[in-house]
């Protein structure tokens, strides 16, 4: 108890403090975390927080990465600090660090709420989304690269990532920073294949879809029910995706259906390594 109240006035005391959570908000695929040093330095950020990860500079701090596990499931926990060990050691080490500026990424603004949620952080103060710092072009590349080749990007220098997860590192690249008004910079970071997303898996199954839009629903509005998920794959590799839902006739929902699509879609294409080209749902009222 005593352990508890004194880290919570520690964390009561930060907010006071000063403490700024920056968010980078985009699409999965899109060169976020790419990016993300970029937008760190820009604003003078002490601290990233990448799927799962808590990254000082060159170092992985503390944290699990979601790019290790072997399912969409696991992963999607893993990226919002779900596991409690997990999240205890993410913000024990928090604690010990002197920081004013923290980057979070996700997905949506409803991830990084989650994430600043969960790790006792302050709501976001600054919101930035890939399409403000990457072009169309950029961004349809990285997210071609994401879902022909597998390949993600973890922030820091490949001999930090080799050190815990020397089974998914891929390759290394390095980014360079071009100063007017100092020495150019560049950055490392580590080109990763994770298992929940190899290119060349075989064709998802329909129990399998089902799993990942039954999780993707239950933690968006666990009154609904999914009762089946098929997907349809077309030649250029993504996937239609039919959903039927079972909702009480007297339960209201607080959403429209285009954010429960498009809540769907983030959820199964950052995690199941799937491109979606479209989501329809049918709902079938019950009780």
């Amino acid at each position: 108890m005593i352990k508890w109240m004194n880290r919570f006035f520690k964390f009561a005391f930060s907010k006071l403090n000063g403490v700024k959570v920056y968010a980078l908000v985009g699409r999965s695929g899109t060169g976020k975390s790419y990016h993300s040093k970029l937008v760190a330095a820009k604003y003078k950020i002490d601290l990233i927080i990448d799927d799962g990860l808590l990254i000082k500079g060159d170092k992985i701090v503390a944290g699990h990465s979601a790019k290790q596990d072997p399912n969409f499931i696991s992963a999607v926990r893993t990226a919002v600090f779900d596991d409690d060990e997990h999240r205890e050691q993410v913000m024990n080490a928090l604690l010990k660090e002197k920081y004013k500026k923290i980057l979070i990424i996700g997905t949506s603004e409803k991830m990084i709420g989650k994430i600043t949620k969960r790790l006792e952080l302050p709501p976001a103060e600054k919101i930035i989304h890939i399409e403000d710092i990457s072009s169309p072009e950029d961004i349809e590349t990285a997210m071609r690269i994401r879902f022909t080749e597998g390949k993600h990007v973890i922030p820091v220098p490949s001999i930090e990532v080799t050190r815990s997860y020397p089974q998914i590192v891929y390759d290394s690249l390095k980014i360079l920073k071009k100063n007017r008004t100092a020495k150019d910079k560049s950055y490392e970071k580590t080109i990763v294949r994770p298992e929940f997303s190899r290119p060349d898996k075989e064709e998802i199954t329909e129990q399998a879809l089902t799993q990942m839009v039954r999780h993707a629903i239950t933690d968006y509005d666990p009154v609904i029910k999914v009762k089946k998920a098929r997907g349809i794959k077309t030649p250029d590799s993504t996937y239609s995706l039919q959903v039927t839902l079972q909702l009480p006739i007297r339960h209201y929902m607080t959403t429209t259906i285009s954010d429960l699509q498009e809540y769907i879609t983030e959820c199964i294409e950052k995690y199941g390594g799937i491109l979606l080209k479209s989501v329809s749902i049918e709902i079938e009222e019950w009780g």
